[in-house]
């Protein structure tokens, strides 16, 4: 018995570090000590739901199906497919996305203000015009809205489905008026405060919305041709499908993604489940300060 529990904690270490390579790259083991080990006040208090939703494993299947949803704005698209670099470099990228939540979430409110700060030099360097010919910005504040509003829907959703402590209808909307402060810092104006609020500006969007041949191609290769060996390609397969589930009927068709099947809730949810619970298994726990300053910011 002793030498099976060996074996598997050697291969949950490895599987987590694995992982947390992926997601949080070579400076990741760095980045999380000065993230969580540094005094000072932050923008959230620990048991505040933002923290909740942002430490838990379902935040993986969160970040695809907000990707996909994302792309359903021609001009977001189009700011993408030009400047991301997401097919050269998809790691790059979601490693960035990644320290951001991060340092947002759990660092001190100093360094998440340069964690906003390093963003918005970022968006003022991205400008051009859609294949149509539209002129977009990433400092626009429609668009800065669309990508806020989509990526807390799905995060939210995500949590509510595939997280192991789903938020009370209070700390869902206390989840959404937090991230309205991540928002706001931004350049998001007015963000949504509560749940009711964000349902209501994603609907707002839906006139604009569309499967362009871009945002297609898009989600074919986050769902389809992944970046990632093929060891590691049935669990991401498992997340992808969770992530689909996540979309509304209209994003799915959009998308060209198949319809909603009546057997979903049997089958894809179940493992898709699976899946979030083995990411959350392998993963490393935040280290815990010694100090006891962790209070949220005035």
């Amino acid at each position: 018995m002793g030498q099976w529990r060996t074996v598997v904690t050697g291969a949950r270490a490895r599987l987590g570090e694995a992982l947390f390579l992926r997601v949080a790259g070579p400076e990741g083991p760095a980045t999380r000590k000065r993230i969580h080990l540094t005094p000072g006040p932050r923008w959230f208090g620990p048991d505040h739901p933002v923290r909740r939703v942002h430490a838990d494993a379902a935040l993986f299947v969160g970040g695809i199906s907000a990707l996909l949803l994302q792309s359903l704005h021609p001009l977001a698209m189009a700011a993408v497919a030009r400047h991301s670099a997401y097919r050269e470099d998809p790691w790059g990228r979601l490693q960035r996305i990644s320290t951001f939540l991060a340092f947002t979430t759990f660092g001190t409110a100093d360094d998440a203000q340069r964690a906003v700060e390093r963003v918005i030099a970022v968006h003022r360097t991205v400008s051009g015009r859609a294949p149509g010919g539209e002129p977009y910005a990433a400092t626009d504040p429609a668009l800065l809205a669309w990508v806020h509003d989509a990526e807390l829907s799905c995060f939210l959703h995500s949590h509510q489905q595939y997280g192991a402590r789903p938020l009370s209808g209070p700390d869902q909307d206390a989840y959404v008026a937090g991230m309205a402060l991540v928002g706001a810092a931004l350049g998001v104006t007015d963000p949504p405060r509560t749940v009711a609020e964000l349902a209501a500006r994603i609907e707002e969007q839906r006139p604009q919305l569309r499967g362009t041949p871009e945002a297609r191609d898009a989600a074919r290769f986050i769902l389809r041709r992944p970046p990632l060996p093929w060891a590691l390609r049935l669990p991401y397969a498992a997340l992808a499908a969770g992530a689909v589930v996540l979309l509304p009927d209209w994003a799915r068709a959009e998308l060209g993604l198949p319809r909603r099947l009546p057997l979903e809730r049997w089958w894809v949810r179940p493992v898709a489940r699976a899946a979030v619970r083995l990411v959350r298994w392998s993963l490393p726990p935040a280290p815990v300060p010694a100090w006891a300053a962790d209070q949220a910011a005035p």
